[in-house]
Formats: structure tokens, sequence, C-alpha cells
């Protein structure tokens, strides 16, 4: 059932009761010692902070749902870009992230709502809440979190749980542009956090 239009979508009506946490691309790659310099993210304190809001939003009755961003694995991706390739040990998710579900999505490009799977189940579902976590706030997490405003969706950043590789500027860029779309910034330690 669809409720009003918003910028040509179709906005569909929520149930109240359904939200979700999104783990956004914690995988090897990006953590692991062998990753690329520029993945300078500190993988104890990410994991350790993203593995506590798991454990937090599960016991809320959150559906915990984990993301990958998976490359094809041709010849040119392997030698340009070097890292998520499908199939490679470092696109895997990242051996000291808790799962707790089985709720597991591949996207190929940063906005998670692109992949056909991924945005049926969120449609199916109905979420009116989605809480982003992982990796990173200028890249496949800030593109998510567009992409689920424009479902209706309530979207919240626990903005201690998410890893940032770009400059402050363009942090401060990316979560003006979300702020002014409706993305509420959080902390997951307690204060700020959605019921």
């Amino acid at each position: 059932m669809f409720t009003d239009i918003d910028q040509g979508h179709l906005k569909e009506q929520k149930d109240p009761d359904k939200k979700a946490l999104l783990v956004i691309d914690m995988q090897n790659d990006y953590l692991w010692e062998a990753r690329k310099p520029m993945f300078s993210y500190d993988t104890k304190a990410l994991v350790g902070a993203v593995n506590e809001a798991v454990t937090s939003y599960k016991r809320k009755g959150y559906d915990v749902i984990y993301i990958s961003h998976i490359l094809p694995a041709l010849p040119t991706n392997k030698m340009f870009i070097g890292f998520s390739i499908k199939g490679t040990p470092g696109a895997e998710l990242y051996e000291g992230l808790d799962i707790v579900s089985d709720l597991y999505f591949e996207k190929k490009f940063s906005n998670t709502y692109t992949a056909k799977a991924f945005r049926e189940h969120m449609e199916k579902e109905r979420y009116s809440e989605v809480v982003l976590c992982g990796l990173d706030e200028c890249g496949c997490v800030g593109a998510t979190a567009k992409g689920a405003v424009k479902t209706g969706a309530h979207v919240y950043m626990l903005e201690d749980c998410i890893g940032r590789r770009f400059p402050e500027k363009k942090v401060q860029r990316m979560r003006g542009e979300l702020k002014d779309m409706g993305v509420v910034y959080i902390r997951s330690g307690g204060s700020g956090l959605p019921d």
C-alpha cells in the first residue's frame, strides 16, 4: 500500500514495528592487516563498536542485516581496484564481526538500494526505521542513507560505529547533506538511541 509521492518516488506504508540495523561493508579488505593503506580505519575500535551495536539492536528487536560490496572477478577490477573482488578472501565479512542473523545481501554500487534482492527484502518487510553503521560515511554508508530516505523510513546514522577515510571537510559536507534530507546522527552508547 502506498501513501504518498515524494520527488517522483512512491512511498510505501511502513510497519511501525519493523526496524533494521544495516551493517555495511565490514569486510576483510577494509579491516584486516593486509588491507590497502587508504583504508586506515582503527579496526579494533570500529569492529568493537559495531559489535556492541549489533548486540544492542538485536536485543531491542531490530533485524540485523549484513551488506557486502562485491565486484565481479574481472581482470580489470583485480588489476585497477584490487579489493571487494567476488570469490576472494578479502571480500568476505571480517572474521571479528559478530554475525547474529542470516540476512545478508551483496551490492555492486555504493547505494545498497540499487541491489535488487536487498530492495525487494526492504519493500517486503516495510521497515519504518533504518539504522546504519559500517564503512564508509562518505561512501557506501552515506549513499545507502540517501537511498533509505527515499523509501520514507526514519533513517539514523550511528556516528561512533561508522568508519571514515576522507578528510573532515568532506565528512562534514556529507553530514550536512544527510541532515538536510532528514537523517539523524546518534551515538550507539545510549543517548539518542532510538527505542
